[in-house]
């Protein structure tokens, strides 16, 4: 029996964001039609910061079974979180028909055109895909962008390859340097128009869609200024053991109430650890009776064809990516194996 070793650099360059996108909504359509392939995240805290993740699930039309692991050290300052320190992630992939060991990755999978930036930015990314595709308007143009991080790129990556329309950014982040640098290297790499602005009030004017990519622990902006037609995509989930351990004194928030209140379809990728991790942006306002929640939606409600997505150019649509699950993660790493093995990457092991 051999075991297929993928390490970073064997992670590199094999996916584009396409086919991510694609994968991660049949992780989603698979975990929706048979609920028990998939587990939801889990998370663990050490009295030092420590956070162990894990995300158990398959995707059974892909061929695999498995689970991700990864450990960060959380630091809390002020409004924003930090990570002192980050691991790279494991992913280990069985056969979804016999259980076999496949592969073990270690490391970060990459899209295919970017750089290594920030850790689960792709399929972060990959995800919200789900909801461009589903719920911007089909001749968006202009995008307010929070952040200019590793996030923020391959969250503008996925609303690009969606909507090809997108032609301007306007692009805040508390760091002017980071800003600028921001615009004038993704501007090149895109081939769109990016404008650096001072305040974070521009993006919420005259745009299309407003995406939300930072590290903050509060809420961006004021709900009450979307207009018509606009798009929410916001990308902090957080957990409850933030707050019982003693490390924040509230749920991590990125996106108000108003917002919420505001939308006229919500969708979260699983209600079920939003809930259980009582997750600030969309259990804040269940739990304080503003919204039901059955007004809140899933990704696979999209994949499955049960919700049919924005029905009209004037509603406001709001996707709280709210945290990766184990089809998801499954669904990335499939692809990337599948790909590493077609171009004779990674290390075989033999176990007997």
């Amino acid at each position: 029996m051999t075991v297929l070793l993928l390490k970073p650099d064997d992670l590199r360059n094999l996916v584009s964001m396409k086919d991510a996108i694609n994968a991660v909504e049949q992780g989603y359509k698979e975990s929706t039609e048979f609920p028990v392939i998939n587990g939801p995240r889990r998370r663990v805290h050490s009295p030092e910061g420590v956070r162990v993740s894990n995300f158990p699930g398959g995707v059974h039309q892909l061929g695999v079974m498995g689970a991700q692991v990864r450990a960060e050290l959380v630091v809390q300052e002020g409004n924003t979180q930090r990570y002192g320190h980050r691991e790279l992630p494991v992913h280990v992939l069985h056969d979804s028909s016999n259980g076999r060991l496949l592969a073990i990755l270690f490391g970060e999978i990459v899209e295919k055109t970017m750089d290594p930036s920030s850790l689960m930015a792709f399929r972060t990314a990959a995800t919200s895909g789900i909801g461009f595709r589903h719920l911007v308007r089909r001749d968006a143009s202009i995008v307010g962008l929070f952040g200019s991080g590793g996030q923020a790129a391959n969250q503008l990556l996925a609303l690009i390859t969606e909507r090809p329309t997108i032609n301007l950014v306007k692009v805040f982040s508390r760091n002017p340097e980071n800003r600028r640098v921001f615009a004038e290297t993704y501007s090149i790499k895109f081939g769109v128009e990016i404008e650096p602005v001072d305040s974070p009030e521009p993006l919420l004017e005259d745009v299309d869609v407003i995406i939300c990519a930072t590290n903050t622990n509060v809420e961006l902006f004021d709900g009450n200024r979307l207009m018509p037609g606009q798009h929410v995509t916001g990308i902090i989930g957080s957990n409850k053991q933030l707050v019982q351990g003693g490390f924040l004194k509230r749920p991590r928030r990125e996106i108000d109430d108003a917002t919420a209140l505001k939308a006229d379809v919500i969708v979260t990728n699983l209600k079920e650890s939003m809930l259980s991790e009582e997750q600030g942006d969309l259990f804040g306002p269940i739990e304080r009776g503003l919204i039901r929640i059955d007004d809140v939606f899933e990704l696979g409600d999209f994949a499955t064809a049960r919700h049919p997505g924005r029905t009209t150019d004037q509603q406001i649509t709001y996707h709280k990516n709210n945290n990766g699950t184990g089809s998801s993660e499954m669904a990335m790493a499939m692809t990337a194996y599948r790909r590493a093995l077609e171009e004779g990457r990674g290390t075989e092991i033999d176990l007997d």
